[in-house]
């Protein structure tokens, strides 16, 4: 990887894309937790049903043992019966029945057992979401006041500051394009784009020139991993929110089979994410203080490359169009 000589000046802003993928992540906010929370909670509503009717066969055998009370032992009973073949059957009846009122009561102490057990699972599960609810929160606050120094930082520069800033960066992204193109880390020739591809390149073109912030998804600004996933689910195809679960889940292709609508990942940890526009530029959303905007690849050090996964769609038929009077909003590419 080439690293930029301003690279320790957009280091606070990789911070804040971190903290951003680790606030929206599935697995970080909590959702996986809740999805397992849901699942415990399924488990022990059906333990406490289960123990529900428990109970109520418990308390049917309670009524029966009160109806039939008797200090008349059975064996007594054998040896006054007028018929003590009967008796002996009657006997089976009841030792059947005390088997079954032993296995009631088996059951209710189990269920009342599992569910003590699951309500306890439950209670951990919610300690743990809100554990980590508010270690996400301060995380966040932690990254907010970040932002607001690098924003101060900038807004003290000097116009002329600013400029030299511009041209350095510029010097060096140039140099490390040359050495990244003569590499023949890409193809000598562009491969065609995909429909799909195409249709979320034309929708980040529109986006050029709106500003940089960060954890927005548009429509006004966005952040790097916004507009790579919003132009893609404008093109029909949802994809993860940020750029390390896009590394993490998309499919990664050799730079040398990158085609135009292809998602750049850049940074050691994928901390940013372009999306290909082919000939060796990007279009991506860089930095607080910064506008979206067409860029060399190469203008950040590249960690690899991936593909969204397009889904076949069923033909649908052709409608007439509206006429100009009756559109409203843009009309999809």
């Amino acid at each position: 990887m080439i690293t930029s000589p301003t690279a320790g000046f957009v280091t606070p802003e990789e911070t804040s894309d971190v903290a951003l993928i680790s606030f929206n992540s599935p697995v970080a906010n909590g959702s996986c937790r809740t999805t397992g929370t849901a699942h415990g909670a399924v488990h022990l509503g059906r333990a406490r049903l289960s123990l529900h009717d428990s109970r109520g066969a418990a308390g049917r055998l309670a009524r029966q043992q009160y109806q039939n009370t008797t200090d008349i032992s059975p064996y007594v009973r054998l040896l006054l019966a007028q018929d003590p073949q009967h008796a002996l059957d009657q006997g089976h009846v009841i030792g059947r029945l005390a088997r079954e009122r032993a296995e009631t009561v088996g059951r209710l102490t189990g269920s009342e057992h599992r569910a003590a057990a699951l309500a306890r699972e439950a209670r951990k599960a919610l300690d743990g979401q809100l554990v980590l609810a508010e270690r996400q929160k301060k995380d966040r606050d932690t990254v907010l006041e970040r932002l607001r120094k690098v924003e101060g930082l900038l807004s003290s520069l000097t116009a002329e500051q600013l400029a030299a800033l511009a041209q350095l960066e510029e010097k060096d992204t140039a140099k490390a394009q040359r050495a990244f193109l003569d590499s023949g880390a890409l193809a000598h020739d562009d491969h065609k784009p995909s429909a799909e591809g195409a249709r979320a390149i034309r929708y980040a073109k529109r986006q050029l020139g709106k500003p940089y912030r960060w954890g927005a998804q548009g429509p006004k600004s966005y952040d790097c991993s916004g507009l790579t996933s919003g132009a893609w689910a404008h093109a029909g195809t949802r994809i993860p929110r940020t750029s390390q679960e896009q590394w993490a889940r998309l499919e990664r292709i050799p730079l040398t089979e990158l085609r135009p609508g292809d998602l750049v990942v850049y940074f050691p940890d994928a901390t940013h994410v372009a999306l290909y526009l082919g000939k060796g530029k990007v279009v991506q959303a860089p930095r607080t203080g910064e506008k979206i905007r067409i860029s060399p690849i190469a203008s950040n050090p590249v960690l690899g490359a991936v593909r969204p996964k397009v889904r076949p769609q069923k033909p649908q038929r052709d409608k007439p169009r509206s006429s100009p009077d009756h559109r409203i909003g843009p009309t999809a590419s």
